[in-house]
C-alpha cells in the first residue's frame, strides 16, 4: 500500500479539537456536498505565503458545497511555534474560513499520508478521494504561480467532470514528525508522481 491514500479511497475519520473550542470529527462535515481535507501548520512559509491563495479557493467555492479543514499535525517539540496556543493565535488573527484541528499523537497525518505542508486531499459527496497533492504550483513565491491544482480540481468536481489530473506532488516542507530530525520522512514516503 502506497503510504498516502491512494485515488478513490474513502476518507478516514478523525476526532481532534480544534482552534474554535470544539472537536470535529469526519461526521461533523456530513452536511457538506465535497470535503478538502489539507494538512497544513502556523510556521512554513509555503503555507504562511500561499494562506490567502486557499482562503480565494474556499470563499469561491463554499457556495459550490465545498468546506476546507486545515489540520496542523506538526510536531511541537520541532517547532514551538506549531502548538495548539499559536494555532488558536494564527486562527484570531487570520479568521480563516476553515476549521483548524490540532492532530498532536500524529495519527491523522499517518492515516492520510501526509507528505508534506501544505498537502490537500480532496473527496467528493461519496467521501472519496478525488486529487491529492500541492494546491498551487509556486506556494512559496506566489508571484511565480501558473498553475492552481486545486481550484481546477474543484472546478471540474463541482461542474461534474472528470478529474482530469488527480494527482500531483505537495509543494511545502515535511510533516515535522516527533522524536525525528526536522526534514526526516517515512521510508514509504516518496514522491506521489515521478
Amino acid at each position: 500500500m502506497a503510504f498516502t491514500l491512494n485515488i478513490g479511497a474513502k476518507a478516514i475519520d478523525f476526532k481532534l479539537p480544534a482552534t474554535d473550542g470544539q472537536t470535529y470529527s469526519l461526521d461533523s462535515f456530513k452536511d457538506s456536498k465535497y470535503l478538502v481535507v489539507f494538512f497544513t501548520c502556523n510556521h512554513c512559509p509555503y503555507v504562511v505565503n500561499s494562506d490567502e491563495i486557499t482562503r480565494a479557493s474556499v470563499e469561491k467555492f463554499a457556495e459550490k458545497g465545498v468546506t476546507f479543514v486545515g489540520i496542523n499535525s506538526n510536531s511541537k517539540n520541532t517547532y514551538a511555534e506549531d502548538d495548539f496556543e499559536h494555532m488558536v493565535a494564527r486562527m484570531k488573527e487570520h479568521h480563516f474560513p476553515w476549521k483548524y484541528l490540532y492532530d498532536e499523537s500524529q495519527e491523522t497525518a499517518l492515516a492520510y499520508g501526509a507528505l508534506r505542508t501544505p498537502h490537500f486531499y480532496v473527496f467528493d459527496e461519496k467521501r472519496e478521494l478525488v486529487y491529492t497533492g500541492r494546491g498551487v504550483d509556486s506556494p512559496r513565491d506566489p508571484s511565480k504561480m501558473t498553475v492552481n491544482d486545486l481550484d481546477r480540481a474543484l472546478e471540474e468536481l463541482t461542474s461534474g467532470k472528470p478529474i482530469s489530473v488527480p494527482l500531483t506532488n505537495p509543494i511545502g516542507c515535511n510533516v515535522k514528525w516527533e522524536g525525528k530530525h526536522k526534514h526526516w520522512m517515512p521510508e514509504d514516503a516518496c514522491d506521489l508522481i515521478w
